[in-house]
């Protein structure tokens, strides 16, 4: 993948795009033969959280280690600050009624930005003790907020505040109405991207913790949701292989769009996988990417959080809508 890291982004790209891998033939229809890998901005340290704003024409994401969060405008091109002094935010998305959902790593909160940009603290502590630090989120179509706390801002002083942790690794379910969080899995050794199926039967949830765990699986895993609040043991869903898994999200076919990073420059990029856990396809980047999200007016941009950097790829897969 050399031609990747010699690549002019300025330049004009050769149709078919080669960074563009199809793996099995029924990746083949979501692949636009005369659309190419564009890099939309440069200049962060470890973009993250990826998330779309199709009231606004705009795309929001974190960059944690600078402390901020960037605002992309899709009718101009030009990047600006969202927010600085951002607490170390990290997985974005929004809820039932647009509003931002954010998950600090430095505050160890999770936080909803309101239509006049105040921000209100969801949800900081569990049983009297803090939060690890949230990592990312998701919203079902009842309301709920279900996010992971695998806890990396506390691991270090770079994506957060170095700290002991207080509580397990966990995802949560939490109820914004009553503030009433349950937990719905402490099985998983490093929770953190996550998504629903279409028809939100399913939770499919990356472990990252073979890079604490030595022979610990790079895997995305699936559980079954029971009653719309509680969830079935874990399966593996997939294997990464030299790969680590990360953000991901789920078009309508129930396809999954995922993050992979610390593979080397032949792994890093975006792996599509089947609703059956077959890898179909590849988009092969210069950089480890972190998380994606689909966008634009049709939902058919996808957007992709580099380590420094966002990509974007028009394909012919439309992303769930939000709540996803």
């Amino acid at each position: 993948m050399d031609y990747l890291l010699d690549r002019d982004w300025h330049s004009p790209i050769r149709y078919p795009d080669p960074a563009i891998e199809i793996l099995d033939q029924s990746f083949r229809p979501y692949v636009l033969a005369s659309a190419a890998l564009e890099r939309i901005w440069t200049g962060g340290r470890w973009t993250e959280g990826p998330v779309y704003f199709g009231d606004l024409r705009c795309l929001i994401w974190s960059d944690i280690p600078n402390n901020r969060m960037l605002r992309w405008d899709e009718a101009s091109g030009e990047t600006s600050v969202f927010r600085a002094n951002a607490d170390y935010a990290n997985g974005n998305t929004r809820d039932l009624q647009g509003r931002l959902i954010t998950c600090e790593h430095g505050s160890r909160r999770l936080t909803r930005t309101e239509y006049d940009g105040t921000v209100t603290a969801l949800m900081t502590h569990f049983d009297g003790k803090r939060l690890n630090a949230p990592n990312d989120v998701v919203v079902h179509p009842d309301g709920a907020i279900w996010f992971t706390d695998p806890g990396y801002g506390i691991h270090w002083h770079y994506e957060g505040h170095k700290a002991e942790f207080e509580l397990p690794t966990r995802i949560y379910r939490l109820n914004p109405d009553n503030g009433v969080a349950t937990i719905v899995d402490e099985q998983l050794n490093k929770p953190n991207g996550l998504a629903f199926s279409p028809d939100y039967k399913k939770l499919y949830v990356s472990d990252t913790g073979a890079s604490h765990t030595p022979g610990h699986p790079r895997a995305i895993h699936v559980f079954d949701v029971i009653d719309n609040t509680r969830l079935s043991p874990p399966t593996e869903f997939c294997d990464f292989e030299t790969a680590g898994p990360d953000g991901f999200r789920v078009d309508t076919d129930g396809n999954l769009w995922c993050g992979a990073a610390w593979g080397g420059a032949a792994a890093d990029g975006v792996f599509i996988f089947a609703p059956s856990g077959q890898k179909i396809g590849a988009i092969h980047l210069p950089e480890g990417v972190s998380n994606v999200c689909f966008g634009g007016p049709k939902r058919n941009r996808l957007f992709m959080t580099g380590s420094q950097s966002v990509y974007a790829l028009y394909v012919d897969a439309q992303g769930m809508p939000y709540p996803e």
